[in-house]
């Protein structure tokens, strides 16, 4: 699993109106401290909104949530302390200020789609299993369902064709 896989969002609750200035401030604490590796994304949501002001129509951006941004990050004492102590955060949103990181579904709610990752890997490949009950057999790659994550491979075993769904992170180009 890749550090990204293992970083989950967070809310950060802030002084409100100063939602940019903190992503700023927090983006600017992880390029001085070289923290790309644990804080990865900083993101204050934002929604069009169509206004009618002296009978013009007016389309600008408001913040969805007021006074809150989200992190994505791999939650460590020093990840914690740099979005903790960058001047506008009042403390992540949790119980007792102990971060709790965001549900699928609550991410799915707001607009935030994870990106998934790609993989190199084409139909007809020859790959490699690398964990789970097939580990060390090899097969040939037959189909590649991005949405899924998942490959199908038809693995050759004891003289038989033996086709298996796997994850994305279960196999490597052999």
């Amino acid at each position: 699993m890749s550090q990204n896989e293992e970083a989950k969002w967070y809310v950060a609750h802030t002084y409100s109106g100063y939602e940019n200035k903190v992503k700023v401030n927090i983006e600017a604490a992880v390029e001085n401290r070289n923290m790309q590796d644990q804080i990865f994304e900083v993101h204050v949501p934002m929604q069009e909104v169509e206004e009618i002001k002296d009978g013009k129509r007016k389309v600008s951006q408001k913040k969805v949530f007021p006074g809150y941004i989200l992190v994505k990050m791999i939650m460590t004492d020093e990840s914690w302390y740099i979005v903790r102590n960058t001047r506008g955060v009042t403390g992540f949103v949790g119980p007792a200020s102990k971060p709790v990181p965001l549900s699928k579904s609550e991410l799915k709610s707001m607009g935030i789609k994870e990106k998934l990752p790609r993989i190199d890997i084409n139909i007809g490949d020859t790959v490699k299993v690398q964990e789970g009950p097939l580990e060390g057999f090899t097969g040939i790659v037959e189909e590649v369902n991005h949405e899924k994550q998942k490959v199908k491979v038809n693995i050759s075993m004891f003289g038989r064709e033996t086709p298996a769904e796997l994850e994305f992170t279960q196999v490597a180009k052999f």
